[in-house]
């Protein structure tokens, strides 16, 4: 099962951006368990979305150790790098479609609160929180926050454009600009229209009382498909963890394992 969860491609590249692993003197104690069958163990509390209790003991691993190492590669933004690397080697490859982009956001609730959560206008106010996503042509994202759920969306906006990551490209510098954005009604404001051309991006934006919302999906499907692939990763159908850095890592989790099925 770990081969499985975490191929060789996968785990070459993982290695790259892990922290080294502590060495310890000699002392009859017990042996680390692999850092592989960690990363597999955490991948399948992504993918199954079972508490770190429900873990199955056929990684070798307990359920404490899957979740301190989780917890210490989360401190280190092992996720974010691991999700950069990759989108690396799909630009080095040319799979990124830099043409356009689209950005839209998703609604979770938070069922412990903690950090990054607010009240759901659209869930009878309960906590939760919001994922945000920008992605290129073929869906496949390259930047992504977490905020709370009563953030409006025009707010992340800049944000995630910031949080785009300079990437190989397969001809010339890296890149970290698409040519276009393409935004629902909700990111209808003058200055965030500003913004994009300011960086060199058209910004193609819906106008409220002026775009009709039947034509608002020939573009912008892309995006809600990769919110369908994110929700594959069903620990993001909920947001069980109360620290800040827990849930951005499931979130980048997801993102790098979207990317890396592209790449492989």
């Amino acid at each position: 099962m770990v081969e499985r969860l975490v191929p060789d491609r996968l785990w070459g590249i993982f290695r790259d951006v892990a922290p080294e692993s502590p060495i310890h003197a000699q002392s009859g104690g017990r042996r680390r368990c692999d850092d592989r069958a960690v990363l597999a163990a955490r991948v399948f509390v992504a993918t199954s979305g079972c508490t770190w209790r429900q873990l199955p003991p056929v990684f070798g691993a307990s359920w404490q150790t899957v979740h301190r190492r989780f917890t210490d590669w989360s401190a280190a933004r092992v996720w974010a790098k691991l999700h950069r690397l990759v989108l690396d080697r799909l630009g080095a490859n040319g799979d990124l479609d830099w043409s356009r982009c689209a950005i839209d956001s998703v609604s979770v609730r938070a069922v412990k609160g903690g950090p990054l959560t607010g009240p759901n206008p659209t869930d009878r106010g309960k906590l939760g929180s919001k994922i945000h996503v920008m992605c290129d042509r073929n869906g496949l994202p390259i930047s992504v926050g977490i905020s709370g759920a009563d953030l409006h969306d025009g707010q992340a906006l800049i944000p995630l454009m910031r949080g785009i990551p300079p990437v190989r490209f397969r001809y010339g510098p890296r890149r970290r600009r698409p040519a276009e954005l393409r935004a629902d009604k909700g990111y209808d404001f003058d200055h965030l229209r500003g913004r994009p051309r300011r960086r060199q991006m058209v910004p193609r934006i819906a106008r409220r009382g002026v775009d009709s919302s039947s034509r608002l999906g020939r573009h912008r499907w892309v995006v809600e498909r990769t919110m369908s692939w994110l929700n594959v990763c069903r620990r993001l159908h909920r947001r069980y963890e109360r620290m800040a850095e827990h849930f951005p890592a499931f979130v980048g989790i997801a993102s790098a394992l979207i990317c890396y099925r592209r790449f492989s």
